[in-house]
């Protein structure tokens, strides 16, 4: 199976050289590549790698800068994450709270919370987050790249998301008890949960 990658968004900057940085992510895995080119492109097209290159409709139009892959992260279910999901600051570790199930029943389907929270939605979030966009943009992009992972598995977006968020909310009404030291709190200081921030700060090891 070639590598396809779907465009999620490009720089509004362009360089003097008249090329643009792209970024790109292929779902399944998910991977992530960054590179530059001067072709018109949008939001949403399709790409394909063929080792360091990218292609566009059989053509090659840019070089790979920088690729992550989430076999490169390791993913821990062993600490409470307010927002049930999250992420290291080095970027290294994905997280799902504990008492989160990994498990969940969609539709008479059952979905595994860490590839759909963990790798489809957080690692991603956490990408775009260290490329400089913003938390609500990187959370969104990464939210659309959940959804179309979701309904790759054959169940709906909507009958999904009504069993996440019962569990979200029961996540999050727990008082924290053992929260990572290596915890990204962007997305805490982002929403300015003075709360939640007191809990990380109090339950996790100096």
């Amino acid at each position: 199976m070639k590598d396809e990658f779907k465009i999620i968004t490009r720089e509004k900057k362009t360089f003097e050289n008249g090329l643009s940085e792209i970024i790109a992510i292929e779902f399944r895995e998910p991977s992530m590549i960054k590179f530059e080119s001067d072709e018109p492109l949008k939001d949403g097209e399709l790409l394909e790698v063929r080792g360091s290159y990218v292609y566009h409709n059989g053509t090659q139009i840019g070089k790979i800068k920088i690729m992550k892959s989430a076999n490169d992260v390791k993913a821990s279910h062993n600490f409470d994450i307010k927002y049930t999901g999250g992420y290291s600051l080095d970027g290294t570790t994905i997280f799902l709270d504990e008492h989160f199930p990994e498990e969940i029943e969609v539709e008479n389907k059952k979905i595994n919370t860490m590839l759909t929270i963990g790798y489809h939605h957080e690692l991603p979030e956490k990408w775009l987050s260290d490329e400089k966009f913003e938390y609500p943009y990187a959370h969104e992009k990464a939210t659309g790249i959940e959804k179309e992972f979701v309904e790759s598995l054959g169940v709906t977006w909507k009958g999904y998301c009504s069993v996440v968020d019962r569990n979200l909310r029961n996540v999050y009404s727990k008082t924290l008890e053992k929260s990572p030291p290596s915890l990204d709190l962007a997305p805490y200081l982002y929403c300015r949960d003075k709360e939640a921030l007191n809990e990380i700060r109090k339950s996790s090891p100096e």
